[in-house]
């Protein structure tokens, strides 16, 4: 990744504490190659390796290591040759495995002792004041001091830039609105193309689209909503960086955030025109190394607080290779450290047939990570409400990481769209009503839902008729949004049925983490029900019509109407 756009440091530094033995691997069973350095070779990394055992040689090298990276701005990487002299820990007894080469160990003095010779012989230091130093570290490390000293009054970067991104609660609020004559300046700037540029034909009906949109001649959709979003936090001065599998494009071709002039294939960012030296615009296709990409948006996210820093996965099911990154760090970090960040992890999901691997991001192991307000998992369903959140994540003082579960078919539905009014006016709503519904006394049967589903739900009702009927979508699922639910709960008392519907199966999806706080919320005579797939080891089927067929009876399930043929 060093050398890579999205990634380029100026070099790294690597450093192995090479012990040789982890467990009971010893190193032929652990790699194929020689070293377990070898990697560097791909990069044409130098490889310093240094016997652990020799304290001033390990020094020159280190040195010798961070002088090359700075002068050269290239990686290189420091082997230190050492072994556990107790095995796997103090309480180990590594013979049992590895009987051979602990007799060696055992053979040998310790690196302090070897050391402590040397001195001796050189006549740096006697033996007496050997004892001395090592009878001062004893009683430091009994009493819990620092073995070396640490400078005072000197305020690091990352304290500074942290200073004014920490708030308490996440119920923090912010003004993510911008007027209308901004939204007009704005969508200028998003869809000015330089003179003599050519630009693809589906391209140049994108953009033409959306200056219309932002003009308000037409309602926004999720490409408008998320380009306008990005560009007005640059207008604040908070820069945004965007790094994900095809997301320059978008994978379902519905961003073009990068345009590519179709005789030179130079690549024009019109956003990218609205950074400064206040503020950056980053716009990179990531490695396909979710583990690796992952890892370091979290790193930057971490350092820049005041940045919006977004991964965008291909598929949500994509995450999955970043596994360790999400239960190790992003979900716990603060609570097991005190390290806040405010990375955005962008999943595509929803039910359209494409099969297990391209269908859910596993929103339900996000929402099993939730506890004492550590991330936050919403589901936009309107382009309206993601750019609000967008916005809400970058402006406000609270930081927590944020999982969207966004769409792929709603990108273009006609019916996920948004007014100017919508951007103007509104906010991230936490939960949003059923707005159709003028008398809420008539309402019998409540369906509550997230993300695609409630339009899936919504053509039902409207085919149907049924006037009985209500569909309320729960926008945010974590930090739960309890007491927005029990005053929307509490509009339908005549509403004794009260469904969750969701696409995902049974024993997926948020019914099993979402049932208890939902029932919490209900009124006394109200009761809750699963409308959703049956449980399922795959999150989705492979084959097309057994999906429609799946989707057409959930949908039946929660409007308690005939199953279609």
């Amino acid at each position: 990744m060093s050398y890579t756009e999205a990634y380029a440091i100026g070099g790294s530094l690597h450093v192995v504490i090479n012990n040789q033995i982890g467990f009971t691997t010893t190193p032929d069973q652990s790699r194929s190659s020689y070293y377990c350095t070898d990697f560097a070779k791909a990069i044409d990394a130098p490889i310093i390796h240094v016997n652990g055992d020799d304290p001033e040689a390990t020094v020159f090298a280190a040195q010798l290591a961070a002088r090359y990276r700075a002068k050269f701005k290239k990686d290189i990487v420091l082997d230190i040759l050492c072994y556990r002299r107790h095995g796997h820990n103090e309480a180990d007894e590594p013979v049992a495995t590895n009987p051979l080469i602990y007799k060696k160990v055992k053979s040998r003095p310790s690196v302090v002792e070897d050391y402590a010779k040397q001195l001796i012989q050189e006549s740096v230091l006697s033996e007496e004041d050997i004892n001395t130093i090592l009878k001062s570290i004893k009683t430091k490390i009994k009493k819990g001091e620092r073995l070396v000293e640490v400078c005072h009054g000197i305020v690091s970067k990352r304290e500074d830039y942290w200073k004014d991104h920490i708030a308490d609660h996440w119920r923090e609020s912010a003004n993510t609105c911008i007027s209308t004559d901004k939204i007009q300046a704005l969508g200028h700037a998003i869809c000015h193309i330089p003179k003599g540029f050519s630009v693809q034909k589906q391209v140049a009906m994108m953009i033409d689209a959306r200056s219309e949109m932002y003009l308000g001649a037409k309602d926004m959709n999720w490409g408008a909503a998320e380009a306008l979003a990005f560009a007005s936090l640059l207008d604040d001065s908070i820069s945004v960086r965007l790094v994900g599998q095809d997301c320059c494009r978008g994978t379902f071709a519905h961003r073009h955030a990068a345009i590519y002039d179709q005789n030179t294939g130079e690549a024009f960012t019109p956003c990218g025109e609205l950074s400064g030296s206040s503020c950056l615009f980053e716009l990179y296709n990531s490695t396909l190394s979710e583990f690796s990409a992952v890892g370091y948006e979290y790193g930057y996210a971490m350092s820049h607080p005041q940045t919006l820093v977004i991964w965008e996965a291909q598929f949500g099911d994509f995450a999955n290779g970043a596994q360790v990154i999400i239960d190790q760090y992003i979900s716990s970090a603060w609570q097991k450290w005190g390290r806040m960040c405010g990375l955005v992890m962008l999943l595509p999901h929803g039910y359209e047939g494409q099969g297990p691997e391209h269908s859910s991001a596993r929103l339900e192991r996000y929402l099993q990570l939730c506890a004492e307000n550590n991330i936050q998992v919403c589901v936009p369903s309107t382009p309206s409400q993601y750019f609000h959140l967008l916005r809400r994540q970058a402006i406000r003082k609270f930081r927590a990481p944020l999982i969207i579960i966004s769409p792929k078919s709603l990108l273009r539905n006609p019916q996920a769209v948004s007014t100017i009014n919508d951007i103007t006016d509104g906010s991230f709503r936490l939960v949003i009503d059923d707005d159709r519904v003028q008398k809420k006394s008539k309402i019998t049967r409540l369906i509550l839902c997230s993300g695609k589903v409630y339009y899936d739900c919504l053509d039902a009702v409207n085919k149907d008729s049924s006037q009985h009927i209500a569909i309320c979508r729960i926008e945010q699922l974590y930090p739960f949004p309890d007491q927005e639910l029990k005053k929307l709960l509490s509009r339908y008392e005549n509403a004794k049925s009260v469904i969750w519907c969701q696409e995902e199966p049974n024993n997926q999806g948020a019914w099993y983490v979402m049932r208890s706080r939902m029932i919490n919320c209900l009124l006394p005579e109200q009761t809750l029900s699963y409308a959703g797939r049956p449980k399922m080891a795959s999150s989705a089927p492979g084959d097309h019509k057994q999906y429609a067929e799946q989707q057409a009876i959930l949908v039946s399930d929660a409007l308690n109407i005939e199953h279609p043929d």
